[in-house]
């Protein structure tokens, strides 16, 4: 019977021998640890700024020698008494960073779990949420290095647990608010409220309080000097609510701050060169290294900015900016210039003066959403031959009512009528798209982009680079679309028509070519990434039209600043209503360059048509930049119309029934001929353009209207009430002055 029960006591005598070999190696593991912790000192605070300066990163141009930023050399910081700061910013950065700091030793244990759950399910272990106390940031800040180590996250536990035994409460604080970011050079709550505020830490009010502290948790991204006001406006109001939760501010304080406007200070910045440039540089690199790398890692930044170019272009916007206030009532200006085949960003001018005051300059209009009115046609005229249709492709620029539930003769532009105008509010009858597109004209770019498809016509926006036009919005958007009823922003408009210069291949935007770590070491570099958007003969179609100089001379005039004698350039303009925005986009093979002018507060300008106020500029670096590039031609579209229907060749009257009555010696009619004048709609099914005509073009919800306006040029111009008999001779003629139309349009 003993047999039976040796073995299961075997069992639990194993158990018992491996708990406690386990329980002595933790003892020893543990006693390892506090004898780690032992040796763990706490250094000078102060080295925290030698750390700072010595070790800040350099933003170079793409030569790898002109240094346009180093983002410490003119460190600014002054250290003030903890009661010579406001009670208000002492409480605001506690209610928004720690609202337990008087309660806690350090570490907030609720916290410190809140964030490992939040980045276990993130997939992040060591990231985004640190559950990071005030104690522990001051340890982060003035003591350890920024990386992300398991190692590194337990001594600033430790650390900040024996911060707590050596240094009050009120003297951690006091260094947090001395030592912490605020965005750019500016270090501690004082510096922050002289630089912002134009007085002491001691004078801020409470509205001023809760914008310094809603700045440390991205100084670069809600900088008040950046492009991302509102996120910082909405932070402070965050601020402001959590000082109300825990006590801070009652009701009536907490409603007069959130109604109180703050006025910001003009930024101070000195020894920088290309300062919109370097601060789109400074976001991208926060948002990818963070905050702490850029003091820390000494990072040796080459960018894509061609940095003669850059010169060149702030001085021309900076003279030419100045004449346009006085002529036309416009204040800023920007300019992007980009390599098409790369991807390389080699200029961004943002305003005509970034330390100007008055314009609030430091504002970078190339990443501001404006309306691109007539210069987003390309894109839908693209759209549109990409489905099969041809710059010879007709339609009718007759006056025309699109709205399906308005009359249509109603001249009518209040919902749910859509009537628009063209820019002169002249109509030519009918015109090929090469002619309508060259010429601006608005009547043919809407029916051009309901043939082509809305949603088609945003995804191909899309994919070619114009991020802030949704496909999914079509709705929204409707046939206003085209006459840039969208937003955009200039750098993404220069990007995109770059897709049109380099023959349909969108190359990923660049502006960073390589970083390098203190020793010289590659930690990252950047390829050019490309890819097929567009169809390669679209893009020589839109090309070939948009460097068309005979094409526009009608808006243009045969000798303009668009025209390039002996260089392949490519142009489009664009003005939204009541003259807010002006544009002009263009580009050559090897290089794309976006300009726009207005005002930042969406004010109208006056005095001048867009293009007048535009193209100087324009024009002026464009001269400059091909000095520097070889030149290259566009090549020549492919054009096809063998088996394409009449109208999308370019033949608008079918003289199928000339013939046949020249053929049986019939005295010509030609009222049969003219009466087979249609809207292309009565010979297009724009679901398939290329398919079979429509077998009831009417049930096509633009078809009556837009038949309405050609029967009534039809008959105007040919007045088919009157005796049409006629000869072959005059037949003959009549095609021939089709022909010239088209070619004078």
């Amino acid at each position: 019977m003993r047999n039976i029960f040796r073995k299961p006591q075997g069992i639990k005598n194993l158990l018992i021998d491996l708990f406690i070999i386990f329980f002595a190696l933790g003892v020893v593991l543990f006693a390892i640890f506090l004898i780690w912790v032992s040796t763990l000192k706490i250094p000078d605070l102060s080295s925290f700024e030698e750390r700072r300066i010595l070790q800040s990163t350099k933003i170079y141009d793409r030569t790898g020698e002109i240094l346009l930023y180093d983002l410490h050399q003119d460190v600014r910081r002054t250290v003030v008494p903890f009661e010579n700061i406001s009670r208000h910013v002492k409480n605001a950065t506690i209610a928004i960073e720690d609202d337990q700091f008087y309660n806690h030793f350090g570490v907030e244990p609720k916290a410190v779990i809140r964030a490992a759950v939040t980045n276990f399910t993130q997939g992040d272990l060591l990231g985004g949420q640190g559950g990071s106390t005030i104690t522990q940031q001051v340890i982060k800040n003035s003591v350890l290095q920024s990386e992300k180590t398991l190692t590194r996250k337990v001594k600033e536990w430790i650390l900040a647990v024996k911060l707590e035994n050596e240094l009050s409460k009120d003297e951690i604080l006091s260094v947090y608010l001395n030592e912490s970011p605020y965005g750019g050079t500016i270090y501690g709550v004082e510096e922050a409220s002289q630089s912002f505020f134009g007085k002491s830490a001691s004078e801020l009010s409470l509205a001023e309080s809760a914008y310094i502290a809603a700045l440390p948790q991205a100084p670069t991204y809600l900088s008040p000097y950046g492009n991302h006001k509102e996120a910082l406006d909405e932070r402070q109001k965050l601020v402001l609510k959590r000082m109300l939760v825990n006590n801070f501010i009652n009701q009536q304080e907490y409603d007069e701050a959130v109604a109180t406007t703050v006025e910001f200070q003009p930024q101070a910045v000195a020894n920088i060169r290309a300062p919109h440039f370097v601060m789109y540089i400074r976001e991208q690199l926060v948002q990818k290294y963070g905050e702490e790398a850029l003091s820390e890692r000494g990072l040796r930044v080459i960018t894509t900015l061609d940095y003669d170019l850059q010169k060149e272009a702030e001085r021309i916007l900076y003279e030419r900016g100045l004449t346009n206030v006085e002529k036309f009532k416009a204040n800023n200006a920007g300019l992007v210039a980009v390599d098409p085949k790369t991807g390389d960003l080699i200029t961004m001018v943002g305003s005509r003066d970034y330390f100007s005051e008055e314009i609030d300059g430091n504002f970078n209009v190339a990443l501001a959403k404006r309306q691109p009115g007539s210069a987003i046609k390309p894109f839908i005229y693209a759209a549109a031959f990409n489905k099969g249709y041809l710059p010879d492709t007709v339609v009718f620029d007759v006056k025309t009512q699109f709205s399906p539930l308005c009359p249509p003769d109603s001249s009518s532009s209040e919902s749910p009528c859509y009537a628009p105008n063209n820019y002169n509010h002249k109509f030519v009858g009918p015109i090929n798209l090469r002619n309508a597109l060259a010429q601006s004209l608005n009547i043919p770019a809407v029916k051009v982009l309901y043939l082509a498809g809305i949603r088609d016509s945003l995804k191909l926006a899309s994919d070619m680079g114009l991020t802030t036009l949704n496909p999914n919005d079509a709705d929204r958007y409707g046939l206003t679309l085209v006459l840039g009823g969208g937003e955009v922003r200039l750098i993404d408009m220069t990007y995109a028509y770059g897709v049109f210069a380099n023959e349909g291949v969108k190359a990923e935007p660049r502006s960073i070519l390589r970083i390098e770590d203190t020793q010289g070491n590659i930690i990252e570099e950047n390829k050019v990434v490309t890819k097929q958007v567009l169809d390669k003969n679209v893009t020589l179609m839109i090309s070939d039209v948009l460097s068309d100089n005979v094409a526009r001379t009608p808006l243009w005039g045969a000798n303009s600043l668009v025209n390039f004698p002996g260089r392949s350039v490519a142009s489009k303009t664009g003005s939204t209503n009541n003259l807010r925005d002006a544009w002009l986009m263009g580009y050559a093979p090897n290089i794309a360059v976006g300009t726009w002018v207005g005002n930042n507060d969406n004010s109208a300008m006056g005095g001048g048509l867009s293009g007048l106020i535009v193209t100087p500029m324009w024009r002026e670096y464009m001269d400059i930049a091909l000095k520097k590039l070889p030149e290259e031609s566009f090549t020549q579209p492919t054009i096809n119309k063998a088996g394409v229907k009449p109208i999308i060749r370019g033949e608008y009257i079918d003289t199928s029934l000339l013939f046949e009555q020249l053929q049986e010696n019939k005295e010509i009619d030609i009222s049969s001929v003219y009466s087979n004048i249609h809207t292309i709609l009565h010979f297009v099914n724009r679901n398939d353009p290329l398919g079979p005509d429509p077998i009831n073009p009417a049930n096509d919800d633009q078809y009556a209207n837009w038949e309405y306006g050609v029967q009534a040029w039809k008959n105007e111009t040919y007045g088919l009430n009157k005796n049409t008999s006629t000869t072959t001779e005059e037949v003959e003629r009549e095609n021939n002055n089709q022909r010239d139309r088209n070619n004078r349009n």
